[in-house]
């Protein structure tokens, strides 16, 4: 594997070499020393064109912990906001001698370019409302951590799939590793192009759920079309108390972050103990660190 653009670039037995992998960093965590030498000696450039503040600061701690030198490219600021172009930063980075190129970008297909134009590697860090494809492996990481198990999990994302790499990604990677995925939200947030089960009515799903993934409803991507008022919304597709009781015993709840708390989730479902959200972000670390040693530690 030279890159990671997509979730689609994993096959089954990559994708579980990568959590594998990750589960064996987890172990650095508890340790009193939490750095490995693997990297030593690599440059590891972040290149955000969006702000990112959890997934910026999660791949510099998976470099670090590997002992790699790790540059902060934030594009606001610097020649970039003056218009240099995509391609003139990459051969910046070249002529530094990068060996991967960790990037966030507001343009669906960035990363691919970059690919082209960069002899290192490069992990697609959001691309648009493209995709994700860390907080997928991340996500399915910490799925088989609480539950055992991927295949045959009964997922549920819920929300604005539309405007959600987050949802594409974990599409793709889920299908990959045998888990059923149904989409659920109002019409105007399901895109017809994500080949899955879709349904629009949250309550007639949840009793059969073993995940379910709350989406952040991103206010900012959207006219006040694609649905009534944030009341209405949070009244059909919110998850509160009651509906969390409705899950089977063992289902988790799940969200990408940031929260809209009282809207697409409630405070005492995001703080119960079905809640994965703290521990994604610390999983994060780990599947991050276990991309960069496959991507680079086998390099001379």
């Amino acid at each position: 594997m030279k890159h990671l653009l997509s979730a689609t670039d994993l096959d089954a037995s990559t994708a579980t070499l990568v959590l594998d992998t990750a589960a064996e960093m987890a172990t650095l965590a508890g340790r009193e020393v939490k750095k490995l030498p693997t990297l030593r000696g690599r440059t590891v450039v972040n290149l955000f064109y969006e702000d990112s503040t959890r997934t910026r600061i999660s791949f510099e701690a998976a470099a670090k912990r590997l002992s790699a030198d790790v540059i902060n490219f934030s594009a606001k600021g610097s020649s970039v906001s003056k218009g240099e172009s995509l391609k003139d930063t990459a051969l910046t980075l070249q002529a530094m001698g990068a060996d991967a190129v960790v990037i966030r970008h507001p343009a669906s297909g960035a990363p691919h370019r970059l690919s082209t134009w960069v002899a290192g590697s490069v992990v697609n860090a959001g691309d648009g409302t493209h995709e994700h494809p860390t907080q997928a492996l991340l996500d399915a990481y910490t799925m088989r951590s609480r539950l055992g198990r991927l295949a045959g999990l009964s997922v549920a994302i819920v929300g604005d799939v539309l405007h959600s790499r987050v949802a594409r990604s974990n599409v793709h990677l889920l299908a990959t590793l045998g888990a059923k995925v149904t989409l659920v939200g109002p019409p105007t947030l399901i895109p017809p192009d994500l080949r899955t089960e879709v349904s629009y009515d949250l309550d007639a799903v949840l009793p059969d759920a073993d995940v379910v993934m709350m989406l952040r409803v991103q206010r900012e991507r959207m006219a006040a079309s694609y649905f009534p008022s944030a009341r209405e919304y949070a009244r059909r597709y919110g998850l509160d108390g009651p509906r969390m009781r409705r899950l089977p015993d063992h289902a988790i709840v799940m969200h990408p972050g940031p929260m809209n708390r009282g809207m697409e989730i409630a405070p005492e479902v995001a703080d119960s103990a079905r809640s994965t959200i703290v521990e994604q972000v610390a999983n994060g670390v780990s599947v991050r660190m276990a991309v960069l040693y496959l991507l680079l530690g086998g390099k001379s």
